[in-house]
């Protein structure tokens, strides 16, 4: 990779930059469920045009070709958001399944990163583009060394991607606890009890929905003066 790749395009310019008009083009990767969706929503409240995609429509963020692929396509964007994650092996490192550990950087991180490089061709002036980590990035969890490493990594490379694609906007929504389907498979009683016991636990009482983090990733694509920040949304479970 080199400089150049990383460079943005001054494809046309929407009327009003920053503004969301008819003509605003917003992209949510991993937006068919969870707090993917519940940005998509969002963003669907606003005037212009918003892109849903996922593993679900065919959108591979761990193939390179396939993310430029789908970018090439879209043409001129205007917001980025990834929410797309993957499901990390849990253990101590001397145990760890590294096949599985690579296999969950290739989506959340490099996956993360492949968008990053193909929208940057394509954000207009004004644009954003907002990843998504987790609390674990700057908290000891024993037994979360792959979620951990891979979210420290995005919140790091977040910060470097915005001074590379400046004047656009790179940051980073940090989740903590949310109830989305992640814990569908869970039976309903136990997962009712492992979020109130959560909850119980937390600075804020309660546990996050996904509107909760759908208004973090608003605030820091429709605030001009955030760029390079970690925005933690997660109950008070950092000072914990």
């Amino acid at each position: 990779m080199n400089a150049t790749d990383l460079t943005p395009v001054a494809a046309a310019t929407p009327a009003t930059v920053g503004a969301f008009t008819p003509d605003t083009v917003s992209v949510v990767v991993g937006g068919s469920s969870g707090i993917g969706r519940a940005v998509a929503d969002a963003l669907r409240a606003r005037p212009g045009r918003v892109i849903a995609a996922g593993r679900r429509d065919g959108l591979d963020v761990s193939d390179e070709a396939s993310v430029a692929a789908f970018f090439d396509g879209l043409g001129p964007v205007d917001h980025v958001v990834v929410t797309a994650g993957s499901q990390a092996p849990g253990g101590p490192v001397t145990g760890l399944d590294l096949d599985a550990a690579k296999a969950a950087f290739d989506i959340k991180f490099w996956g993360a990163i492949a968008v990053a490089r193909a929208a940057a061709r394509h954000l207009r002036p004004g644009g954003t583009l907002t990843l998504t980590s987790g609390f674990v990035a700057r908290r000891t969890v024993p037994g979360a060394f792959v979620k951990t490493a891979m979210n420290a990594a995005l919140e790091a490379s977040a910060k470097l991607l915005a001074r590379e694609l400046a004047p656009l906007r790179v940051n980073v929504v940090s989740p903590g606890l949310t109830d989305t389907e992640a814990y569908a498979a869970m039976a309903p009683q136990a997962r009712e009890a492992m979020l109130a016991k959560a909850a119980a636990t937390l600075p804020a009482g309660r546990v996050g929905q996904p509107g909760d983090l759908a208004a973090g990733y608003l605030f820091v694509i429709d605030n001009p003066f955030v760029t390079g920040a970690v925005i933690d949304i997660e109950g008070g479970a950092l000072v914990n």
